[in-house]
Order: structure tokens, then sequence, then C-alpha cells
């Protein structure tokens, strides 16, 4: 389910363009994690950003040191064998007509389309110079919960 909340400004044909660039741009961020792409995935993120958590703040600088850090999440897919990655978008809201707040929940499968675990995250995306979108804030909401209680069910099952 989307949700979409369009400033007096915009008018249908423009929110509806922006809602179908949004759910373009995760499906192309979620095709850089499937195929370990992590100069792709720091090219989405504009160069200052924050990644922000309840233990954590980490900004980015350099887009080298941010694609370093996507290097150590990639090793963790490969490990724990997260083949697909699938965004639902639970909400839309435009802050302004270049700024927009996404909700998103990621759902991490294996190669066989199961499960694995899943994850909510708040962005913060802003229209660059060249009109395309790129995350400024990215808020993990609960994935270290998720992953730690993902890794004490398969260190049970195991």
């Amino acid at each position: 389910m989307c949700y979409f909340r369009c400033p007096q400004t915009m008018n249908n044909t423009s929110g509806t363009l922006q809602m179908q660039q949004i759910n373009h741009f995760f499906e192309t961020y979620a095709k850089a994690l499937e195929n370990y792409d992590t100069k792709g995935l720091a090219y989405m993120y504009n160069i200052p950003c924050t990644m922000l958590s309840d233990d954590s703040t980490a900004i980015f600088n350099d887009a080298g040191k941010l694609e370093g850090f996507f290097n150590q999440g990639t090793g963790f897919y490969r490990q724990f064998g997260i083949a697909n990655a699938e965004p639902e978008i639970w909400s839309k809201r435009s802050y302004t007509e270049k700024i927009m707040n996404v909700r998103v929940n990621w759902q991490y499968l294996d190669v066989f389309k199961k499960l694995i675990y899943s994850c909510d995250y708040h962005y913060v995306l802003k229209l660059d110079k060249n009109n395309q979108w790129k995350i400024v804030l990215s808020v993990s909401v609960n994935e270290k919960e998720r992953m730690e209680e993902w890794k004490k069910v398969g260190k049970l099952k195991g």
C-alpha cells in the first residue's frame, strides 16, 4: 500500500510522475543490492549524506568511504545467502517539490525467494542538480533488531 501526499502546488500528473520515479529509484536500489554493486549504491546517495539508527550516526562526505561502507554490507549479504532484495514502499510524503520522505519495508530473500528477514527504513530524498533523486538521510528503524532475531532463530534451527 502506497500513501502519497502532494503539496497544494502539485497537480496529479506531476504527483503520479514523482511516485513512478520513487518506485523506480527503489527498484534500482534493490538491483544494486542484489548485484553487490557498491559503486551503484553509493551513486544513489547525495554527498554528504547521513545514516542514522538508534545506536549510531554516520556522516559520509566522501563517495569512496560510502562505497567502502557498502562493501562491508555486501560481505554480510553473501555470507548469509541474501540474493534478493524487495522494497515495499509503505508511504511517501513530499516536503517540497524536491524533497521527499519515503518509508520502505525491505524484504531480504535467498536464491529460492525464501524470506531471510525484513526491516524498515525511512529515507529523505532530494532531487539533485541533474533532477535525479538522491538519498540525503537513511534511517534504520529496526534492521539491527530484525537481524539479531533472525540470527537467533537460525542458530536454534542449526
